[in-house]
């Protein structure tokens, strides 16, 4: 297998949570393919969306991983580190990917660098990393939006309000601050520091006003501390006119198309192809999820 880095692979995948209402067949299927650690932890969920975003955002990483790398789903093994960000703990990989949910859906992107022989490349070297999320482009507070917009400033730069304040109206404000907010979470999340940063030393500048679902512009940059980061490239796009997306990329080859990098609709049924369970099937604990109440009818 080549060791040089030649191009890469992209995978964009959106799965719609608001559209999935799983059987108990398909509850008690996906809980036996995840790690305990895994089922431990959101078991804990007090609502039934949030488990089931969790639980579609790990089968994600099982499925690019296992399609990435060839990996049997059995085999496969994530750990997170001191952050809390998701990784590939088999060693030898040099695949990058992430996760995240909001709004109505639970989104994947993965990298996969190729080499000469246009297969994945084993590590070494300084390997590209992602980032994502996704926004629902809505506000549904109580306060106005100005007044909304007056409590969060200090989560933007001056440019960025700037930018915000200069659109034509309330609709057009409101989507270009969930693009901003997007792109911020999308780089923290490559980087794993988490939204405790000083959001407003993270500064994008916005080029493209417009977004569509068929295609992602690519041209927002990004000042960290006032200084621009040069091995930086952003993805944005819209899944459904009503949800953003963000893709933050770092070590990318600056004369890599990404256009075209925009999100697939998958199923439960792709995500469970050719599984193969980690853990015996558990009757009791499907049925104390399946008694969870949804918060978002």
């Amino acid at each position: 297998m080549s060791s040089s880095l030649t191009s890469l692979r992209h995978v964009r995948w959106a799965f719609d949570l608001a559209g999935w209402r799983p059987t108990a067949a398909d509850l008690l299927l996906a809980t036996s393919c995840i790690q305990p650690e895994e089922k431990q932890r959101m078991a804990k969920f007090v609502f039934r969306d949030d488990f089931n975003a969790s639980l579609i955002g790990r089968l994600m990483m099982r499925r690019f991983v296992h399609l990435a790398t060839g990996l049997q789903y059995d085999r496969i093994e994530f750990d997170r580190d001191l952050k809390g960000k998701p990784f590939l703990k088999n060693e030898g990989f040099a695949v990058d990917f992430n996760v995240s949910h909001q709004g109505r859906y639970a989104v994947l992107a993965g990298l996969i660098p190729t080499g000469d022989d246009g297969g994945p490349v084993m590590d070494g070297g300084k390997q590209p990393r992602i980032g994502v999320d996704v926004m629902k482009i809505e506000y549904s507070g109580g306060k106005s939006l100005g007044e909304f917009f007056r409590l969060m400033n200090r989560n933007f730069s001056d440019e960025e309000w700037q930018y915000i304040r200069s659109q034509q109206d309330e609709n057009d404000q409101l989507e270009a601050f969930m693009r901003n907010w997007c792109l911020k979470e999308s780089y923290v999340k490559n980087v794993g520091i988490g939204i405790t940063v000083d959001l407003r030393k993270i500064s994008f500048s916005i080029r493209s006003k417009k977004l569509d679902t068929k295609s992602s512009v690519c041209d927002s940059t990004l000042k960290l501390n006032d200084e621009l980061l040069k091995n930086w490239r952003f993805e944005e796009s819209l899944i459904d006119k009503n949800h953003c997306v963000a893709v933050a990329l770092e070590n990318v080859p600056d004369d890599a198309d990404l256009t075209a990098n925009c999100f697939q609709i998958i199923d439960f049924s792709m995500l469970v192809e050719g599984h193969k369970p980690l853990l015996a099937i558990d009757e009791i604990y499907c049925d104390n999820i399946v008694g969870k109440e949804y918060k978002n009818l």
